[in-house]
């Protein structure tokens, strides 16, 4: 078992690698779903329903040995404008309008002298950036529902306001502004000194856009453990929930769904490559839209983080990087397109553009995703996790990973059905409708000529010029190079043999009986060391 903290204080998310426990195997699966309104009307009720439809997937999350601590469960909403310009009033300092601050929530330690030196130092980082500290409010708590072990760990609610400055012209630039403070707090605050001693720091959220409520609680706590949430000046025009099953992983206040900007029901089985890339690649981005703050935001992976907290970092940075949430989507879950003969050229050299720049987030996966103006979800490929959805006559959309979370009487729906492997399922507010897939991917295949860039830039093996001289290699100089690089007999005939013989990839077992090379008495090459990793946890066999 992982050692306990040697401070005292209940982690708030998993310990350290030690003795059999690694953090990297971190997985969920889980119930997630979202209420909108098409037309961007906000309402109490949708934050209601949203909650009912939390309560309704309990099933889909988790608890420990305490039946009322629960593995995490959430719920991310608008911005609640009025509600917050009242709190603030009432705390002694005013908001500006809509668009020109932002709000995060946070959970911080409750030792005050603690919470004090971070609160301090992320007054440091906003003013740094140019950005004004327009106050902090303690959120309310109820933990009377919670059991011990989450009590044990709860940490102290606060959100922060931080005022837009002149010098940002629109919403778009104070969000990457928001996003390179967080991630300078999460630098020098969660990794750096401030924490001695045992405490947390986390930002569930810090946007002019969306709130999250979020926790180690049970579906039905979530309410109870936020009065927020029941207050009807807090309104909404959609609202994303998720039920957490931790299917071999630690629960923790920070663990728990939504995140930033997707929530997600599945595992990401290419996780180890995706973050390996991405740590290759940090060193060298650039982006016309960030400017100098890209240097801010390395590391762009929070490695402490679940598979899907990792996926969201990554969704974060094409998003701040001037890309729309569903092109990110598209790049990071594509559909599949490298032997999809009907597909239209357009769209094949889109995904064959972006295959050039980020390996696809890979497996069975749910995941549905908001900015706070567009809400959507999509599937994995192989469509191995369910997701429906209902649209009713007075434009509520209702998704789920399952049917029936929401009431709905029969003569009130006007369209049901399920995502389907690949596909893209997208509301927009703005324009008060379900974008449909074909229009979607149509638009961003369309966006710019990713045809032409790989006519110019793309260079194919098989395009390669043949060389000048062939020369034949002996026999008995082939078999010393198959010797030498480790080809065994029935590498020969089982592999090598048929692929040459036939053109195609040869049969095989997923099982194997090869001895590990490091307890090997034989000679190994380098490559005979790394082994591909298969999902360990829900993934069903196809």
């Amino acid at each position: 078992m992982p050692k306990a903290n040697m401070s005292g204080a209940a982690p708030v998310s998993a310990p350290p690698k030690q003795g059999l426990y690694d953090p990297q195997f971190e997985h969920d699966a889980c119930g997630l779903g979202f209420v909108v309104n098409m037309k961007g009307k906000k309402s109490h009720q949708m934050v209601s329903d949203a909650l009912k439809i939390l309560v309704n997937l309990d099933h889909r999350g988790a608890c420990g040995c305490e039946a009322n601590t629960g593995d995490g469960a959430g719920i991310l909403i608008q911005v609640p404008h009025d509600f917050l310009v009242a709190e603030a009033a009432r705390l002694g300092f005013k908001l500006p309008a809509v668009g020109h601050y932002g709000v995060g929530m946070m959970f911080l330690p409750k030792d005050p002298g603690q919470r004090e030196a971070i609160k301090a130092e992320f007054a440091r980082i906003v003013a740094a950036e140019g950005q004004t500290l327009l106050g902090w409010r303690d959120v309310p708590t109820d933990n009377s529902s919670l059991g011990k072990t989450a009590v044990a760990a709860e940490p102290f609610m606060e959100q922060v306001f931080i005022g837009r400055c002149a010098t940002l012209k629109d919403e778009a630039a104070f969000e990457r502004k928001l996003y390179v403070i967080r991630k300078q707090a999460e630098q020098t605050i969660r990794y750096g000194k401030t924490l001695e001693g045992g405490g947390v720091f986390y930002v569930s959220s810090l946007s002019a856009r969306t709130l999250i409520y979020k926790g180690m609680l049970m579906s039905e706590q979530v309410e109870k453990y936020y009065p927020d949430l029941r207050n009807p000046a807090v309104t909404t025009a959609m609202a994303l929930v998720h039920s957490r099953f931790s299917t071999n992983t630690f629960p923790s206040w920070d663990r728990a769904h939504p995140n930033r900007y997707i929530a997600h029901n599945g595992e990401i089985n290419t996780l180890r490559g995706n973050v390996n890339w991405m740590k290759a690649a940090q060193s060298n981005f650039k982006s016309a839209t960030l400017g100098a703050d890209i240097k801010k935001v390395i590391p762009v992976i929070n490695t402490d983080g679940s598979d899907s907290a990792q996926f969201d970092n990554c969704v974060e940075l094409l998003v701040m990087a001037g890309r729309e949430l569903p092109h990110t989507m598209m790049m990071m879950i594509p559909e599949p397109w490298e032997n999809h003969e009907s597909m239209d050229a357009e769209r094949r050299a889109f995904y064959e553009y972006h295959s050039c720049l980020i390996e696809p987030w890979d497996g069975p996966a749910s995941m549905a995703f908001t900015d706070g103006v567009r809400i959507g979800a999509c599937l994995d490929r192989n469509g191995l996790r369910p997701s429906r959805y209902y649209v009713t006559k007075d434009d509520v959309v209702i998704m789920a990973s399952e049917a029936g979370v929401l009431p709905v009487p029969p003569e009130n729906v006007a369209v049901k059905g399920r995502l389907q492997p690949g596909r893209m399922f997208l509301v927009d507010t703005e324009q008060g409708r379900i974008i449909a897939d074909e229009e979607l991917k149509k638009k961003y295949a369309s966006a710019q000529p990713y045809q032409k860039w790989l006519d110019e830039h793309h260079v194919l093996l098989e395009n390669l010029p043949e060389p000048a001289e062939h020369t034949e290699p002996s026999h008995r100089k082939i078999l010393q190079e198959q010797q030498v690089f480790g080809y065994t007999f029935e590498d020969l005939r089982f592999i090598v043999g048929p692929m040459a013989g036939t053109g195609v990839q040869p049969l095989g077992s997923m099982g194997t009986d090869t001895p590990l090379a490091v307890l090997s008495n034989k000679p190994q090459l380098l490559y005979n060391y790394f082994k591909q990793l298969f999902a360990q946890v829900t993934n069903p066999p196809i």
